[in-house]
């Protein structure tokens, strides 16, 4: 990952009001807040109220790209059913409403070794989802080596997985599978084929996303500090709302032109 110094968030932000912008949105520190644990995350009314405007001004080319799973976003976005990818791209459904799940790796090993290790440090929590498996230790930010280290040592030995480090986290998923291939799939289909991708997201599992979009000339806009191949930054999560609310609020916003 390259540590380029990215130019501030007007370039993604003058995307963003163009016709034919694709818009796709991290979660969890992009959209809200990252809370201790994932079910203390608050979405706001105007976050949904700005969600739903720009879905409608971007003629549908809006999607969620997460490591929830997809019935996780859909409860925390309600009543919004928003295209999505879920766990890095293991699920993902698209315009036409159908959810597709890709085969999932064996996860024994890894399994095991978590829920071992968590066993032993109850401050740590194992989350298992649909091809993937994360151990959190935000509660317990020392055991960040010994998780780390057991899970690395977990994944050398299974066949098909990757580990990622995120915030005061250790998420193994399967390989050849991540948001930057969820946005490729949906960029090969209405209403999303054709336009030109702006992705924001936050963290390390949402570089794949910042890559694929730029190779393509579209624009990553990275949340926060932090090394990045994305060309563009914005502050914060809270920075992230405000500029989708003014967007929303916007009448000529990704309007096609007749």
């Amino acid at each position: 990952m390259s540590s380029i110094i990215p130019t501030n968030e007007q370039a993604a932000l003058d995307l963003l009001a163009t016709p034919g912008c694709a818009l796709f949105l991290d979660f969890d520190g992009t959209l809200v807040d990252i809370a201790p644990r994932p079910d203390q995350v608050v979405v706001t009314p105007e976050l949904l109220t700005s969600l739903a405007a720009l879905q409608q001004r971007l003629s549908g080319r809006l999607a969620i790209v997460s490591g929830r799973p997809v019935a996780e976003l859909d409860r925390l976005l309600a009543p919004l059913a928003l295209p999505a990818a879920g766990v890095h791209g293991m699920e993902r459904r698209g315009a036409d409403g159908v959810l597709r799940q890709l085969p999932t790796p064996d996860f024994t090993v890894v399994r095991t070794r978590a829920h071992a290790l968590a066993a032993r440090h109850p401050a740590l929590w194992v989350e298992e989802k649909h091809g993937a498996l994360a151990l959190h230790y935000r509660q317990a930010p020392e055991l960040q080596a010994l998780c780390v280290e057991t899970m690395a040592d977990a994944v050398r030995g299974s066949l098909g997985l990757l580990l990622m480090e995120g915030k005061m986290i250790v998420e193994i998923k399967a390989a050849g599978v991540s948001k930057g291939t969820a946005v490729r799939d949906f960029l090969a289909e209405a209403p999303f084929l054709g336009a030109v991708p702006l992705f924001i997201g936050d963290d390390t599992t949402d570089e794949a996303g910042f890559d694929h979009v730029q190779r393509i000339g579209g624009i990553g806009l990275k949340v926060g500090p932090g090394p990045t191949v994305a060309s563009c930054r914005i502050a914060s999560s809270q920075a992230v709302r405000d500029a989708l609310a003014l967007a929303a609020a916007t009448s000529t916003i990704g309007k096609d032109s007749a």
